[in-house]
């Protein structure tokens, strides 16, 4: 995994600090040339992975690279599902029976809605949670996708419930049809480390909100520094500036500092920005 990944949601309107910001940035990325510029813009500074949802949208991004494929040789996508909302405007436009052949694999309309059939009647979790991470997948065929997430709305309300059989469901499943390691997503770090470990799922990837500030760090910034330190798994680090309420370079300079950081993901709409965090990181890491 790259030290460093690229995030979408400068893409779709999302800011934490700023809604002006968020609206702006929406408007200007409702073209997807936007949208490919800025990658391309990423990849020429050396940061080729891409922690994406699965917005329609990004499809459309795929699509590109599909067509283009010596430009896009090492680039690496790492979904993040589901991404509910467009499930729900299928059914508004297309109803159920359209919505399934818009999102079932191609390995045959009949087949995956058969086996989706079956296991809502046998109300099986883990037939039709398979089914849907298949659809998911669909718009990356024969593009790289070397960790696929399960996002945090999803993983943190399983944890909510208890359910914690779904990891186990999603993890196997990632890994034996897609032939990719499976990530969590998280605001919540500490408490889902530890479901992990009881399930026996070795050395996860796990992405939180990590910085100096304790921003947005739900269970405690000591609970996550003793996790870090004692936890035997990847972590990623996301909000590290804390949507900018810490200077850039204070903020990579202690994010590196941290023991057991496997990769930070940022969002940037300019190259400039991409350029220097690019920079920091290669400036900081190397220290440690």
């Amino acid at each position: 995994m790259d030290r460093l990944l690229f995030g979408d949601n400068q893409f779709f309107g999302v800011n934490h600090m700023s809604e002006e910001k968020a609206r702006a940035q929406a408007m200007r990325f409702q073209d997807i040339k936007a949208v490919i510029e800025v990658l391309d813009n990423a990849m020429d500074e050396g940061v080729k992975s891409f922690m994406c949802t699965t917005h329609d949208r990004i499809a459309l991004v795929c699509d590109h690279m599909r067509a283009n494929p010596q430009r896009y040789e090492n680039f690496e996508f790492m979904p993040c599902m589901p991404y509910a909302h467009k499930y729900a405007n299928a059914v508004t436009e297309d109803g159920m029976l359209g919505t399934l052949k818009r999102f079932m694999p191609d390995e045959g309309f009949l087949n995956a809605a058969v086996r989706g059939g079956m296991s809502l009647a046998r109300k099986d979790i883990e037939g039709v949670t398979t089914l849907l991470i298949d659809a998911e997948m669909k718009m990356f065929a024969g593009l790289k996708t070397p960790v696929i997430f399960l996002q945090n709305v999803v993983v943190d309300l399983l944890l909510g419930m208890g359910f914690n059989e779904a990891f186990r469901i999603f993890a196997d499943h990632v890994k034996t049809r897609h032939n990719a390691e499976p990530g969590f997503i998280t605001m919540n770090m500490p408490m889902l480390l530890d479901v992990l470990e009881k399930l026996g799922i070795d050395n996860p990837i796990v992405c939180s909100n990590i910085n100096k500030i304790g921003f947005r760090m739900c269970g405690g910034f000591d609970a996550y520094e003793k996790a870090l330190r004692e936890k035997k798994f990847r972590a990623i680090a996301m909000s590290v500036f804390a949507s900018g309420a810490i200077p850039p370079e204070e903020a990579i300079e202690w994010i590196c500092q941290q023991p057991n950081i496997e990769a930070i993901v940022f969002g940037a709409s300019s190259r400039g920005n991409i350029r220097n965090t690019a920079g920091l990181v290669n400036r900081f890491w190397a220290k440690h």
